[in-house]
């Protein structure tokens, strides 16, 4: 072959790379929900307040979601769950001076008595005892110091950044990162994994959602009985968990979950009224829920963004064009095309999240304009980014399908072969 025919298969086989299209679209929800109530509507006693979606984290509504503030007994929540995941319930809790002169509500115990883990955290969490909730923190880690430590580090560990525990019962305190606080945001995603994600989920619930609890010291010569003053319980269809809360300096407090065929929503209230004022959480919560029931329904989003047409094309693969270029560093590369594919599977159609029927989620597809070899089959070419009001809930790769290689040697002496036998 003469030397043009050489430089002929060169330029042909050469790709290069010159930018990423992007295109966005949007695809409005299809729930079906009555608009009864705006955010605008809702008259709340609280000063702070969160409605938050139990399965994903979202905040559906919140008034001062994050001021901080203290959060008086509704901290037991996590006094109970770190009990739960880091001890036993037949551990055996000895008071000490300390626990047993805490102030009421107490179940009052004295210094010596002996319970078992298990019975002390329906007291905490059916009566709000607080020297209860002191013998637990001493008991799994040896000072409230240190139980402290623990509950901050939790906080932490859940993206609660505007928390700070000083006493394990909620009883107001301060030390060197400040007063005892939380936020309505913070409070309601620490309610979010005692229900939903702490390995003692189901415990936990188990304790919270008892009436009537009655039970002994580990001598069996007293007995106490706890009565669970959660009344929210027995106020609306689906009541699943709550603790009240009250200081003179927090006012009364509450968080709460509900849940309704596949939602569940989250109440957090933070200085919802002072006395004489203690209904007023309750009607706050009614009023949040309802509003979440009214108001959202789940979007299965990547279901959803399948009506877009060009996500259609690359779920079933589309062709796209290998360009070539002058050859450079005695490089070759075959020529051709390339199947680009968005692989979304059944797992990927079922994943949802809740929202409001004037919301819509957006569909990003960001290509590369042109592609250059060599390929391997699975790498990524571009991305699929599904948004909801501008915040990422989900992306995937758009993948080649299959390999474009460079040329060697005996890939040319086959072409040459070819030509001089043709």
């Amino acid at each position: 072959m003469a030397n043009g025919g050489y430089r002929k298969i060169i330029i042909l086989c050469i790709i290069v790379v010159f930018g990423v299209s992007v295109r966005m679209t949007e695809t409005l929800l299809c729930v079906k929900a009555a608009d009864k109530k705006t955010p605008d509507d809702l008259k709340l006693y609280a000063q702070s307040a969160v409605l938050m979606d139990g399965e994903s984290g979202r905040v559906l509504f919140a008034k001062n979601g994050e001021v901080e503030r203290p959060m008086a007994s509704t901290t037991k929540i996590m006094t109970c769950i770190l009990a739960l995941e880091l001890g036993k319930g037949t551990d055996v809790v000895t008071v000490s001076k300390k626990a047993a002169a805490q102030p009421e509500v107490h179940l009052g115990m004295r210094e010596g008595d002996t319970f078992y883990l298990e019975d002390l955290l329906y007291s905490i969490m059916l009566e709000s005892h607080n020297d209860s909730a002191w013998a637990i923190a001493e008991h799994i880690a040896g000072s409230v110091e240190n139980f402290t430590d623990l509950m901050d580090k939790k906080a932490k560990d859940l993206g609660c950044g505007h928390t700070n525990f000083v006493t394990p019962n909620g009883l107001d305190g301060e030390d060197a990162d400040g007063i005892h606080h939380t936020t309505a945001e913070d409070l309601a995603r620490i309610m979010k994994y005692c229900i939903m994600e702490s390995p003692q989920k189901d415990a936990f619930l188990q304790i919270t959602q008892t009436k009537s609890k009655t039970f002994q010291d580990t001598t069996g010569k007293k007995q106490y009985v706890c009565n669970n003053h959660n009344a929210f319980l027995s106020m609306m269809e689906g009541a699943l968990t709550g603790k009240t809360g009250f200081t003179g300096e927090a006012g009364y407090c509450y968080v709460g979950a509900v849940r309704q065929g596949d939602r569940t929503l989250i109440v957090a209230l933070l200085a919802c009224g002072w006395p004489n004022n203690k209904n007023y959480k309750w009607a706050d919560t009614k009023t949040l829920v309802q509003y979440g029931l009214d108001q959202y329904g789940y979007c299965n989003y990547w279901e959803d963004a399948m009506q877009d047409q060009d996500i259609r094309i690359l779920e079933a693969g589309k062709k796209r064009t290998v360009k070539d270029a002058p050859a450079k560093d005695g490089n070759l590369y075959q020529d051709g095309t390339v199947n680009t594919f968005l692989n979304i599977d059944d797992q990927d159609r079922e994943k949802r999240i809740l929202m409001k029927k004037t919301e819509a989620i957006q569909v990003q597809i960001e290509e590369k304009q042109e592609i250059t070899a060599p390929i391997e089959s699975g790498d990524i070419l571009g991305t699929v980014t599904i948004l909801l009001n501008g915040e990422t809930l989900d992306e995937k790769p758009i993948v080649s399908g299959e390999s474009i290689q460079k040329k060697n040697l005996l890939w040319i002496y086959r072409q040459l072969w070819k030509s001089y036998a043709l």
